[in-house]
C-alpha cells in the first residue's frame, strides 16, 4: 500500500515537470522502493519505477547493466522472479565468456570460418539449457506457491531458502543439473563432513533433492541420481532432569530483574541485544515452566498470543492452545495444569504494563519484532544455564530453549500413568516416530522399572 502511494506521488510530480524531462523520470527508481535479495550480491535489487505498476530487476553482471520487468506487484514473487533472471544473466555471460575464448582459439590456430560458426552454434545451444540456480528459482516459486495455499509453512519455506543460498547455490548455481552425480553429491558430503554433523548434511541433500526433482520434471534429467546414504545415530536434544529443571526456575526467578554481567556496549556488539533489554524478564521462567507443561516449541513463544489460548475448568483444568500450524500441524494443544497457574500469572502481570489483549503476545509482548524477542529469550536463558552450569547435559549435548520441550515429553514418558504414544505425539505435534527415535532414546528400562514389573490384576486379566 505504501509503494502504491509513493507510485502515484512520483507519477504527479513526473507530470509537473513538463514533456521529454518527466519521461525519463517516470524510468528512474524510487529510491526507497529499492530492495536486495537476501543471499545474493547487492548489485541484484528489486525496485518500483513510476512508469509502471510492477517491480522491476537491475543487476550488474560482466560489465553490463541488466534489466527486466518482473511482471508482478507483489514483493515476494518479483523477488523468486529477480533470482532466476539473474541465473539467467550468469549463464549467458558464461556461455559468451565460453564463445568468445573458442573463437579466439580457433582464430588463433587458423581453423576455417565454418568451424567458428560451429563453436558458436554450441554455445549458443548450451546457453539455452537452464542451469541448476534457474531450476533451484522455479522451485522457489512454486514452493511459494504452496505457501499461499496453506499446504507448506512460511517458517519451513525460509529454512529451506537459507539452506539453499548459504551452501548449495554458491557451488552449483552456474552448473548444469546433469552434472550432478554421484560422484558430485559424495563429494559435497566430503566436505560438508568437516563442520557439520549427519542431520545437517542430510538436510541439505533434501534441498539438492527438491532442485533436481523440478530438473526432472522440467525434462532436463531423465532420472534422479542416487543419493549418498549417511547413517548416524540419534542424538536427543539435552532434556533436564526434573531437579536441574527446578533449579533452572529457581535461577531465573532470582536472576529476574537483574543486569547481564557485562558491559552494556559488549553485550550490544556481540550479542545484538540492546540496553532496554538487558535486565533479565520475568518471561525466562514463565516461558521454561510454559514449555515444560504445554509442549510447545521455541518458535511457538514468538507468535503465542493470547487469542490462542483458553482456560477450561472442569473435571480437569487445562489450557486449550490453537496455535497457528507449525511443521504441517494446526491441531490444538491442551496443557498440563501448571501451564494455567503459568498463565493466571501472566494475566495478573501484564496489564499493569497496559498488556493483555487479544492480540498481545504471551511472552516480551512490547517487542513487535518476535524474532528479536526469541533471541532476548535465548540470551538470558544461556545467562541462567551459565549461572546453574547446566548449558551441557552429562552426554555433552548442549542444552537450549528446545530442551524444555525435550523435558515435556520425556517427562510424560517417564511419569504420565498409561499415557499412549499416539496421544502425546498429536498433543505435541510430532509423530510417534520422533518421539521414538529422539525422545524416548533417553528412557531406560530402570527408569521404568515399576512399570515394567507390574502385573495385571487377576479381574483384568480375565477380562
Amino acid at each position: 500500500m505504501l509503494h502504491g502511494l509513493n507510485v502515484k506521488r512520483a507519477f504527479a510530480a513526473n507530470d509537473a515537470l513538463g514533456p521529454g524531462r518527466g519521461d525519463r523520470q517516470r524510468s528512474v527508481p524510487i529510491p526507497h522502493s529499492m530492495t536486495r535479495i537476501p543471499g545474493y550480491p547487492s548489485k541484484l535489487v528489486v525496485y518500483r519505477i513510476a512508469a509502471s505498476s510492477y517491480w522491476q530487476v537491475r543487476c550488474w553482471v560482466e560489465g553490463k547493466t541488466r534489466k527486466r520487468s518482473t511482471k508482478s506487484t507483489v514483493l515476494a514473487t518479483a523477488t523468486a522472479a529477480a533470482r532466476g533472471y539473474y541465473e539467467e544473466w550468469l549463464v549467458e555471460a558464461a556461455a559468451a565468456r565460453h564463445m568468445h575464448a573458442a573463437v579466439q582459439r580457433q582464430l588463433q590456430f587458423g581453423e576455417a570460418q565454418a568451424s567458428v560458426q560451429a563453436l558458436a552454434d554450441v554455445a549458443a545451444k548450451a546457453q539455452s539449457v537452464p542451469r541448476f540456480g534457474v531450476v533451484a528459482a522455479q522451485m522457489l516459486a512454486n514452493e511459494s506457491a504452496r505457501v499461499r495455499r496453506g499446504e507448506w509453512s512460511r517458517g519451513s519455506q525460509q529454512v529451506l531458502v537459507n539452506r539453499l543460498n548459504k551452501l548449495v547455490l554458491p557451488r552449483w548455481e552456474s552448473s548444469l543439473c546433469s552434472a550432478i552425480n554421484y560422484q558430485a553429491l559424495q563429494a559435497f558430503v566430503n566436505d560438508l563432513s568437516v563442520e557439520h554433523s549427519t542431520t545437517t548434511i542430510n538436510q541439505y541433500l533434501v534441498v539438492i533433492r527438491k532442485v533436481l526433482k523440478q530438473a526432472l520434471a522440467m525434462g532436463l534429467i531423465d532420472v534422479l541420481p542416487a543419493f549418498p546414504h549417511l547413517r548416524g545415530n540419534a542424538q536427543s536434544r539435552g532434556a533436564y532432569t526434573p531437579s536441574e529443571y527446578w533449579r533452572i526456575l529457581r535461577c531465573a526467578r532470582r536472576l529476574r530483574g537483574q543486569p547481564y554481567p557485562a558491559d552494556a556496549r559488549t553485550i550490544r556488539i556481540k550479542y545484538k541485544i540492546r540496553s532496554k533489554e538487558q535486565l533479565l524478564p520475568p518471561d525466562v521462567a514463565w516461558a521454561a515452566g510454559f514449555m515444560v507443561n504445554s509442549f510447545i516449541r521455541p518458535s511457538d513463544l514468538r507468535t503465542l498470543k493470547h487469542r490462542h489460548v483458553e482456560i477450561v475448568r472442569g473435571e480437569n483444568t487445562y489450557l486449550r492452545m490453537n496455535l497457528p500450524e507449525t511443521k504441517s500441524h494446526g491441531k490444538p494443544i491442551v496443557t498440563l495444569y501448571p501451564a494455567v497457574r503459568i498463565y493466571e500469572q501472566i494475566l495478573k502481570h501484564q496489564p499493569a504494563e497496559g498488556r493483555g489483549a487479544p492480540d498481545d503476545y504471551l511472552f516480551l509482548p512490547h517487542l513487535r519484532d518476535r524474532n528479536y524477542a526469541l533471541a532476548v529469550l535465548g540470551f538470558h536463558l544461556n545467562w541462567v544455564l551459565a549461572e546453574t552450569g547446566l548449558k551441557v547435559g552429562a552426554h555433552g549435548q548442549a542444552r537450549s530453549m528446545y530442551s524444555f520441550r525435550h523435558s515435556a515429553i520425556t517427562f510424560r514418558l517417564l511419569y504420565g500413568q498409561g499415557i499412549d504414544l499416539l496421544t502425546l505425539a498429536r498433543n505435541a505435534r510430532t509423530s510417534v516416530d520422533v518421539i521414538n527415535t529422539y525422545y524416548a532414546s533417553t528412557v531406560t528400562g530402570e527408569q521404568n522399572i515399576a512399570l515394567l514389573q507390574s502385573r495385571r490384576s487377576r479381574k483384568t486379566a480375565s477380562s
